[in-house]
């Protein structure tokens, strides 16, 4: 897949069958959607394109939403497109200027006059422009003045549920990172870089890695003990992660997150962590003594162990 960070950076070709969206997540809803223009471009021999936008424009048109998280980061929807097959992937930048266009001038500079198209794809609630004021019947419209045609994707749910960004990073907020995984198709992850710590875990019996995350716009699941899978390069391993204030030692902790890798005992200091949320254990408890949290720690290891011969059963 190729990256253009700007429409001067993609060639112009007629034949483009084009989905526009932020597309934060990349869950099964967007998915339907990418996947129908990546099908579309091999059924007409043309080219996919997936067009996005940095930063999220909740960011810049809602000063409410200016500490609002996000489920992916560009580097992650850029991989997940390319996962998905689409051919480009297009970056514009959202700033306030841009989001004062017409729903009509933006598709004719930046779409019909810059990329080209002949297929557009886009959800069934689409909205576009200043004020909202472009949708499916505005873009038909325009479709029939340009010669390009317009297909919709109805609302998609999974389990009964309509799937969309808010829902998913509210249910990770309240700890149901299972839930989050069905709506997303995957797991919920989370990049970082293992740094120094207070090394407390070692003398737990439970060695952790403190991990610096890559990005801190994104979503961090609501404070808990979670099984884990983690991977480091290629290689991959189960664990638990903590995410919290770890209370049973400091009264005003700063919020970290932290993992036991199961079966592992490599120096990864400066080395990047994935890791892929996939049970969430318990809440972040406060304990009387250290024997009871060593105590809670063993049950919870115990726990991640059946887990885990699950999910290797299921590999």
């Amino acid at each position: 897949m190729k990256l253009a960070r700007s429409i001067e950076d993609i060639p112009f070709d007629k034949n483009s069958i084009v989905t526009v969206g932020t597309f934060d997540g990349v869950h099964l809803a967007h998915q339907k959607i990418i996947g129908k223009a990546v099908e579309l471009a091999k059924r007409h021999n043309g080219r996919s394109v997936v067009v996005t936008f940095e930063p999220h424009p909740r960011e810049v048109l809602n000063t409410a939403s200016m500490d609002m998280k996000l489920l992916t980061t560009l580097q992650e929807r850029q991989e997940l497109c390319e996962q998905l097959g689409a051919d480009w992937l297009v970056v514009i930048e959202f700033n306030k200027a841009f989001s004062q266009q017409s729903f009509r001038d933006f598709y004719v500079k930046y779409l019909i006059g810059g990329i080209g198209i002949s297929v557009i794809v886009e959800g069934y609630d689409h909205h576009w422009g200043r004020n909202r004021e472009g949708n499916i019947e505005a873009l038909v419209q325009l479709g029939k003045e340009y010669a390009f045609e317009v297909v919709p994707i109805e609302q998609f749910r999974h389990n009964g549920i309509p799937v969309n960004s808010s829902m998913i990073r509210n249910e990770l907020l309240n700890g149901s990172v299972e839930v989050g995984a069905g709506f997303l198709g995957r797991p919920y992850a989370l990049l970082g870089k293992v740094v120094p710590g207070d090394r407390r875990g070692r003398s737990l019996g439970y060695p952790t890695a403190n991990v610096e995350l890559a990005s801190h716009k994104k979503v961090l699941p609501k404070n808990g003990i979670y099984f884990v899978q983690i991977r480091i390069g290629e290689s991959r391993y189960f664990g638990m992660a903590s995410i919290g204030v770890r209370p049973t030692f400091y009264k005003d902790g700063k919020c970290i997150l932290e993992v036991n890798i199961f079966d592992f005992s490599q120096n990864i200091y400066g080395f990047d962590l994935r890791i892929d949320f996939l049970q969430r254990l318990r809440d972040e408890w406060k304990f009387d003594s250290v024997d009871k949290l060593i105590q809670q720690m063993h049950r919870d290891e115990e726990l991640s162990r059946e887990l885990q011969y699950k999910y290797q059963s299921l590999a």
